[in-house]
């Protein structure tokens, strides 16, 4: 083994850890467009859904079959049509759908139960279930179209997915649905899991599709890709744009994401397939690779609580460790909890400091500001301490100041002036260690 390997690896998975520890007994509707499977990129998104599965996460997968379809009818000779962004289906269509979806479900479930050794499957015992989960009705005739055995979802069979995903089965659907009276629909992928997601209350909705999330700006194909969306921006945005046509509109799978959440679905992602494991970065990292949709900033500044301890503590370890922080035990945090503020994500503590204050001498100090090194450079310390100063001023302070030995420039660019430890309240110069000897910053506050 390569002796580097343990310095990546280790804090690697050390960070991956409370992502682990928040999502174990979560649900999760994970929707695949058809095209992830025309591009051959099936055996490793199996691989990596068993690898959720593993980490304790129930799993209903969705797939799609848009272009398996197509594929049968150019082979029968017979064209397309689509409106509105649905497919028409008459007799034909309906007969490539079926033949579409018996053999996508044979590859999906052969590639569940693959086994071999050096693949993530080793050792893996995944069971499949599928079955009539979905109760349909048709489309019927809009704007003078007759969508004729196209059909939306009427009702999913919540209890019995359930059933089956509390037992650790993957419940697979697929875009098909039956009338009380047995008729046959073809439904969408994207129609299904977010109707499912809804009747489940799932805790995320994931589509895998050929788009790579929503960009900042609609206007430029090379903007960068905006990771969070607040729902109420992204009703505002779907308000702006034209229905979508087909699958690469930006509002496309936008419109899905918004009802999800709408429905009490947490959090909604569109995820690019064509990034090999995106479904594992979006899972385990603190920002993701695709667009979230949420019905609140997951981000949160507030102040600490008796919960937060073990994070913290996590937290500041490694800045104990290599000396950038005075080394604090919990006994020390759990007395002194109600001075800390923190910063969360998603469950996951990425920041904290404390302010003690000296209200005899008018100051306070600001203490074990640390921000994870995984969200370093994204302004989570600016935040910091601008809470912590609305602390102080809320307390009557007019100053506060920090000690420290690695981090001077930091705190100068923000306003900060070098003190004197002389100059410190008396109670907190009794407890300076002269042999750290820490440079003392003061910062007036107005």
């Amino acid at each position: 083994m390569d002796l580097v390997f343990p310095h990546t690896f280790v804090p690697w998975f050390r960070a991956v850890a409370p992502y682990i520890h928040a999502y174990r007994g979560k649900t999760f509707v994970v929707a695949m467009a058809g095209e992830l499977i025309a591009a051959g990129k099936l055996d490793p998104f199996v691989q990596d859904l068993a690898i959720l599965q593993a980490m304790g996460i129930k799993i209903v997968l969705v797939h799609g079959f848009r272009p398996q379809v197509s594929e049968q009818l150019r082979a029968k000779g017979q064209p397309e049509r689509f409106s509105h962004g649905l497919r028409i289906t008459d007799a034909v269509a309906l007969d490539c759908a079926q033949e579409a979806a018996g053999q996508l479900r044979f590859e999906i479930e052969a590639a569940f139960s693959q086994g071999l050794p050096n693949t993530p499957m080793a050792n893996a015992t995944v069971r499949v279930v599928s079955g009539n989960f979905l109760t349909a009705r048709p489309v019927g005739i809009v704007d003078g179209v007759n969508f004729q055995q196209s059909g939306l979802v009427r009702k999913v069979d919540a209890a019995a997915i359930r059933r089956a995903i509390d037992i650790g089965a993957v419940v697979l659907l697929s875009p098909f649905g039956f009338s009380p009276t047995g008729e046959a629909f073809n439904l969408t992928m994207e129609d299904v899991a977010t109707s499912t997601a809804i009747a489940l209350q799932a805790d995320k909705l994931v589509f895998l599709t050929e788009v790579p999330g929503i960009r900042e700006n609609q206007h430029d194909t090379d903007s960068a890709i905006d990771t969070e969306l607040a729902l109420a921006d992204a009703e505002r945005l779907l308000a702006a744009l034209p229905n979508p046509a087909q699958p690469t509109d930006t509002a496309f799978y936008l419109q899905h994401c918004v009802k999800a959440c709408r429905g009490g679905v947490e959090r909604s992602h569109i995820l690019p397939f064509a990034v090999d494991g995106a479904l594992l970065m979006e899972v385990y990292t603190h920002d993701g690779i695709g667009t979230m949709v949420v019905d609140e900033k997951l981000e949160s500044l507030r102040e600490a609580t008796a919960d937060d301890i073990g994070g913290i503590l996590q937290l500041i370890e490694p800045f104990e460790r290599d000396g950038t922080l005075v080394k604090r035990d919990r006994t020390e945090i759990e007395r002194d909890i109600g001075h800390y503020t923190v910063i969360e994500h998603d469950g996951v503590i990425f920041g904290c400091a404390a302010l003690y204050p000296y209200p005899e001498a008018g100051t306070g100090e600001m203490a074990a500001l640390t921000v994870s090194n995984n969200v370093q450079g994204q302004g989570d310390g600016e935040r910091m301490l601008k809470r912590v100063e609305q602390r102080a001023r809320a307390a009557g302070l007019s100053s506060i100041f920090v000690l420290t030995t690695r981090t001077m420039h930091w705190f100068l660019k923000r306003g900060f002036v070098v003190g004197d430890a002389e100059s410190l309240p008396e109670a907190r110069k009794r407890k300076y260690n002269w042999d750290r000897r820490s440079q003392v910053l003061v910062k007036h506050l107005k």
